[in-house]
């Protein structure tokens, strides 16, 4: 088990990351007693990314609206107008 204290943690975090990375437990100690210990995580657990619905996002805001291309075209040129003034 390695040994670092609270001033390497803050300057040389690298290092002991580094350390923990390759799956050593290092020891941490505030003013020369034991006062904590950092483990690697448990490699196989990763959380789960959230499933975002963006279809069911835009039918929440739209519905079933389709716009023209009339429509579109008079949209984007109300935002030229917009950036022009």
């Amino acid at each position: 088990m390695k040994t670092a204290n609270v001033a390497d943690l803050r300057n040389n975090f690298a290092v002991i990351a580094a350390w923990i990375a390759d799956g050593e437990t290092v020891s941490i100690q505030k003013r020369g007693k034991p006062f904590a210990k950092l483990v690697p995580a448990n490699e196989g657990v990763e959380r789960p990314m959230p499933k975002i619905d963006f279809a069911g996002r835009l039918r929440k805001i739209w519905g079933d609206r389709v716009f023209s291309d009339m429509e579109v075209a008079a949209m984007r040129a109300a935002e030229l107008e917009g950036e022009e003034g």
